[in-house]
């Protein structure tokens, strides 16, 4: 496997992760999410900002493994899963809420890429083979953040449920590493299938949907519309676990209706963003996994443009 020369700097991908985190947060009016005039009652917009400023020396951190085991055969000592358990208990330490955990799963692979990549092609190639070299301490750390973290329903089924006890042992005992994890949630969890599929969502509607708005609207604009395409495509995992399947497509086909009216692009879709915003805070409907998503799109642009 052939690496990148002109890998990028890991300190500017620590840069970047902060960046695509606090961007992603301040689109505004991001609808169904926390944003620069909305909080919720358990978490606030300034929370956000922190949780995303705090994850800084972790990707930085990811970005310096990365560019030092970038071979196939050392790969694993990257550790993914103890950066990301390391990043969720540093939030928790100045937030004490769940504010960013799924944020830090996309990114952390993300930024262990970068630090081997030259460009966006040799990113994506780099983080799947980073994720299929994870190991099952790499499954052990990420289970020990999930649980810290308190995430809804994130890692609960019948055969590795994050809060059995038993999970653990059976993790070790038969060797399954962080990537068959994911695999085993993909079905039913838009992240866990975004890190088994080369971040299929990411890369190919995220990142060019917001380059491309951002060249000709800048990024806030870009933020959302990033936003109301992604979830217009992709049901919301976290509510479709929440209030179902059905609800969750609901939602989308409202995302997609107001992307046909030109989403945030113009003063009727804007209008209609805001209607739709209300209509999720009011049922507590909450797109996170888009959110996520939206971030890893944000951050890939940037680092596009860092490859430049």
């Amino acid at each position: 496997m052939t690496v990148g020369e002109n890998n990028m700097n890991p300190e500017l991908i620590g840069k970047i992760a902060q960046i695509a985190s606090v961007l992603e947060v301040s689109g505004h009016p991001k609808p169904g999410n926390v944003h620069r005039t909305q909080d919720f009652d358990d978490m606030i917009f300034e929370d956000f900002l922190i949780s995303g400023i705090v994850i800084g020396d972790f990707m930085k951190k990811a970005a310096e493994r990365g560019k030092k085991y970038k071979d196939d055969y050392s790969l694993h000592k990257i550790r993914l899963g103890e950066i990301i358990k390391e990043a969720v208990f540093e939030t928790d330490k100045w937030i004490g809420n769940n504010t960013n955990l799924g944020i830090i799963i996309l990114l952390a692979p993300l930024s262990a890429a970068a630090g081997m990549s030259g460009d966006v092609y040799e990113l994506r190639k780099n983080v799947e083979r980073i994720m299929k070299a994870t190991t099952s301490k790499d499954a052990i750390n990420l289970y020990d953040a999930i649980n810290a973290a308190a995430a809804g329903g994130m890692g609960e089924q019948e055969e590795l449920d994050v809060s059995d006890a038993e999970a653990r042992g059976k993790i070790i005992k038969e060797d399954i590493s962080m990537f068959k994890v994911f695999e085993m949630s993909a079905k039913w969890d838009l992240l866990s299938e975004e890190l088994t599929t080369g971040m299929t969502v990411t890369f190919e509607t995220g990142f060019p949907t917001f380059k491309k708005i951002k060249a000709d609207y800048g990024i806030n604009k870009a933020t959302v519309q990033t936003f109301l395409t992604i979830l217009a495509q992709n049901p919301d995992t976290l509510i479709s676990r929440k209030y179902g399947m059905d609800t969750a497509r609901i939602i989308s086909a409202d995302a997609d209706s107001i992307l046909q009216n030109g989403g945030i692009l113009n003063s009727q879709g804007e209008l209609l963003i805001r209607q739709f915003d209300k209509q999720l805070l009011k049922n507590k409907f909450n797109p996170g996994t888009t959110a996520d998503i939206t971030a890893a799109a944000i951050m890939v642009a940037f680092l596009d443009e860092l490859s430049q």
